[in-house]
């Protein structure tokens, strides 16, 4: 019989975790997402024994992650919610692709009504390297995953637990590769348990529901862009998107959200226009500080990427 809250969930989406190489000792040429998640968990040694509970697979998607869409966030989101809502499931994991990852989450994050952890991991060496990170990975993201009194959506990777909200891939090549700006990691996970560092991101369970209902009975998706301030930027790209009828436009600003002029110019007929305007910085660290007179809004800390997708979710629930 069954165990009520046992059950632990592994969703498979593809990524370097899944990939294969001709050669074991090549990192970078190897094709992402060849490797089912069932076969994933059959190569992580000992798993069942250290988890101690039922652990179930699906394969929702087998995608490098470069190439992750809207299509697949609303299936990925529907299997996340439909196994959170079972009482006999604990937690549930996601094999993902690096590159897009934090994008992944912060989706995840708005629309999922987690009273329960969502783990996504990853890996920077495909499966078939002479030392893959993946199994490591896959192995801390299950024992966070079945960690009591922990609830929302988290990144795992390279032994440390990092939130949605600020988590960011900032290496293309280290094993290591992700981080979370200025206040560093939420915690790591040591030998099968979690050491905490900080507070845990809160789900937002209200706003997940709206945010559920809206990507659900959605018969469009909402063009948003995101464009790059930099030395001499113009506005005519900002002008293409509108005459093409974007909808929303998130800044990649330089230092505390400033723009250069003639990009700014653009970006305050787009508004009038109707269109959205959203700043983010593109400096790595920190975020923007609202000041008053300030033209657009700002991302309350959030990264371009995931700017643009609660740019996206704001305008799906609009009336």
């Amino acid at each position: 019989m069954q165990v009520v809250g046992q059950t632990i969930v592994v969703l498979g989406t593809g990524g370097t975790i899944a990939g294969t190489s001709s050669s074991a000792a090549n990192h970078i040429a190897y094709q992402a997402a060849q490797v089912g998640v069932a076969d994933l968990l059959r190569s992580v040694p000992g798993l069942n024994e250290s988890v101690g509970k039922s652990v179930e697979t699906e394969q929702v998607a087998q995608v490098d992650s470069k190439d992750m869409d809207f299509e697949i966030w609303k299936r990925l989101a529907d299997r996340c919610q439909h196994h959170l809502d079972r009482p006999s499931v604990k937690g549930v994991v996601i094999t993902h692709g690096t590159d897009t990852l934090e994008e992944t989450a912060w989706f995840l994050h708005e629309v999922l009504s987690c009273s329960k952890p969502v783990v996504l991991t990853c890996a920077m060496r495909p499966a078939t390297a002479l030392t893959p990170d993946g199994p490591q990975n896959l192995l801390d993201a299950v024992s966070l995953a079945q960690t009591a009194d922990v609830r929302g959506v988290f990144a795992v990777a390279a032994g440390e637990v990092h939130g949605a909200r600020l988590v960011q891939k900032v290496h293309p090549y280290r094993v290591n590769a992700f981080a979370s700006g200025d206040s560093g990691p939420m915690g790591w996970i040591e030998e099968g348990t979690v050491r905490w560092a900080q507070n845990r991101l809160p789900a937002r369970d209200e706003k997940a529901r709206v945010a559920m209902n809206s990507i659900a009975n959605a018969a469009a998706v909402p063009r948003v862009e995101i464009l790059l301030s930099h030395a001499g930027a113009s506005g005519a790209l900002v002008d293409t998107l509108v005459r093409d009828g974007v909808q929303g436009v998130v800044v990649a600003c330089t230092g505390n959200g400033t723009i250069h002029h003639a990009l700014e110019a653009a970006l305050l007929r787009a508004q009038t226009a109707g269109v959205r305007v959203v700043r983010a910085t593109r400096c790595t660290g920190g975020q923007v500080l609202p000041k008053p007179g300030d033209l657009f809004a700002d991302s309350h800390g959030l990264s371009p990427v995931k700017a643009r997708i609660a740019l996206m979710l704001d305008l799906l629930a609009a009336p």
